[in-house]
């Protein structure tokens, strides 16, 4: 067996090694090393071929046949452990190794039959840390120092090569292979866990941003509604106590509903489990959630005096929680800037919902480019931050998003959001 083709069996063993049992290889390599000069050179006829390493009448003696069956039971048994124990696997092999040269009466280990120990030899480098695996490394390195050094003391030499150093190399290169698969599975390791870290990281921004956003658009409205109707109250005080406390009620109102959905969400926050986070829309009437609260959303603003007209188009079908609730945070922005910027008694809200979209316009006839639409614009004022987030909401769901003055007075906010296919009805 040439070097050539050792060497690509211990590369296709350390790849292989995390799909088959190492031992399977390992005892493949020791069978074929061992009844490969059984053939060859004791079964035969003579003349066939001769070999130094395997004499032919190495095996007459009931001793010689005895040791080489001990040899494969030892091989065979590292073999087995190899996976669950691999340095007592190793030592196993290498016993078995030892047994079998001398079941041949030789002084030296035939090199075929060393290649069974550069295959486990690989395995437990790819397998063990560095400390351990150079233990077993050393113990192969010290087995054929073993028997270099007992021949030059009985022999005082060697005629020829010895095959000790180039059984040495062999020994270093699989130790150097299987530590390379080692240490490019934990660097995968590492970078699955950078992976997952730098993914979790990834996620809890992406939550505090939305969270950030859901105050945002919760908070802003509510401050505009109890403002707007705090101003009615404190002219009509004197004049019209009874339409002051009405605003004064709604006020209330909106102070409670908001304090309200600050709680579930706060106290959602708190929840470890990820489904208990506050991304499920509340149920109508309990506080801003879905499209389907659009109504309770369009009379809180028209009692606090923007009338607000809701035109539903197309038809009513269920969309997907993400979706619905970016909807409906579209239109409270929308509002809550024609409320704050607009100088507007009214305000037009379009919800059209056709196949596999869902289209939101809401208009008005306020002062469109002046100061106020400046600010709706996100060139001043609180207003561009609102902007801003509806922008980033439809981004998110790889719609589309206009905002600006209308011709001639007002301002118009438009978007559209794809529905995907599965939850188009």
């Amino acid at each position: 067996m040439s070097a050539e083709s050792s060497l690509a069996l211990l590369g296709e063993s350390s790849r292989a090694g995390g799909r088959r049992n190492p031992g399977v290889w390992t005892a493949v390599v020791w069978c074929a090393a061992m009844i490969w000069p059984v053939v060859e050179f004791v079964w035969l006829v003579p003349g066939h071929g001769v070999s130094y390493d395997y004499p032919r009448t190495a095996l007459d003696s009931g001793t010689s046949r005895a040791l080489l069956v001990s040899a494969t039971v030892l091989a065979l048994a590292g073999s087995v452990l190899l996976r669950r124990r691999p340095a007592a696997g190793f030592g196993l092999v290498v016993a078995g190794t030892v047994v079998s040269t001398a079941a041949w009466r030789q002084s030296e280990i035939p090199p075929p039959q060393f290649l069974a120990v550069d295959v486990a030899l690989c395995f437990v480098a790819a397998v063990r840390p560095p400390r351990s695996s150079l233990g077993s490394a050393a113990l192969a390195l010290a087995v054929q120092s073993g028997y270099l050094v007992v021949r030059m003391l009985i022999h005082g030499g060697h005629e020829g090569t010895s095959p000790e150093p180039y059984m040495g190399l062999t020994v270093v290169i699989a130790w150097l292979v299987g530590n390379s698969v080692r240490q490019r599975r934990d660097h995968a390791e590492k970078l699955r866990a950078q992976a997952a870290t730098q993914a979790a990281t990834q996620a809890v921004t992406a939550e505090r941003l939305r969270i950030a956003r859901e105050l945002h658009d919760m908070v802003a409205h509510s401050i505009g509604i109890i403002a707007l109707q705090a101003g009615a109250a404190r002219r009509v005080i004197d004049s019209q106590p009874a339409a002051a406390r009405d605003a004064l009620e709604n006020i209330e109102t909106a102070g409670r509903e908001t304090l309200s959905g600050l709680r579930r969400m706060l106290g959602a926050l708190r929840q470890a489990e990820p489904e208990r986070r506050p991304q499920a829309a509340p149920s109508p009437g309990s506080g801003p959630g879905g499209l389907a609260d659009v109504g309770v959303l369009a009379r809180r603003t028209t009692d606090a005096g923007v009338r607000v007209d809701v035109r539903w188009l197309g038809e009513p079908s269920p969309l997907p929680p993400e979706i619905d609730m970016s909807a409906f945070r579209i239109v409270q922005e929308a509002v809550t800037n024609v409320v704050r910027h607009a100088g507007s008694d009214s305000c037009r809200v379009s919800i059209d919902r056709r196949g596999g979209e869902v289209f939101i316009e809401v208009v008005d006839s306020g002062h469109g480019d002046s100061v106020g639409g400046g600010a709706r614009n996100g060139t001043g004022g609180e207003a561009g931050w609102g902007l801003a987030g509806m922008r980033e909401r439809v981004a998110l769901l790889h719609g589309e998003f206009t905002a600006g003055p209308r011709s001639g007075s007002g301002f118009r906010v438009a978007a559209r959001l794809p529905v995907p296919a599965r939850e188009a009805r």
